[in-house]
């Protein structure tokens, strides 16, 4: 079973739980079984095409899926997904008066 880790602004989706086993054999099997199993984690990881938000990145291992077979890559008992989504924030690049 591939394991995914949830990144902890996700978890209060997932019953605080930080990872999860998947039998699924891809990437798009494995976040689809994640969100039947934890529907409120849909608006989070899928925009309305139900496509993985472009704001979100999976990685297989240390590398992202888009740089694999994107949401087809093939996933096994050792395989590690992690979703990564964006944070905001930052420092503004205006200066306050």
């Amino acid at each position: 079973m591939a394991t995914i880790m949830i990144p902890t602004p996700l978890r209060k989706f997932t019953e605080n739980r930080s990872s999860l086993e998947s039998e699924a054999s891809t990437v798009d099997a494995a976040i689809t079984n994640l969100i039947v199993a934890y529907p409120a984690l849909r608006q989070h990881i899928l925009d309305s095409d139900l496509q993985i938000r472009s704001f979100v990145r999976i990685f297989v291992g240390d590398t992202d899926y888009a740089e694999l077979q994107g949401i087809s890559t093939p996933v096994d008992s050792a395989s590690v997904i992690s979703i990564v989504p964006a944070i905001a924030g930052g420092s503004s690049s205006q200066q306050p008066e």
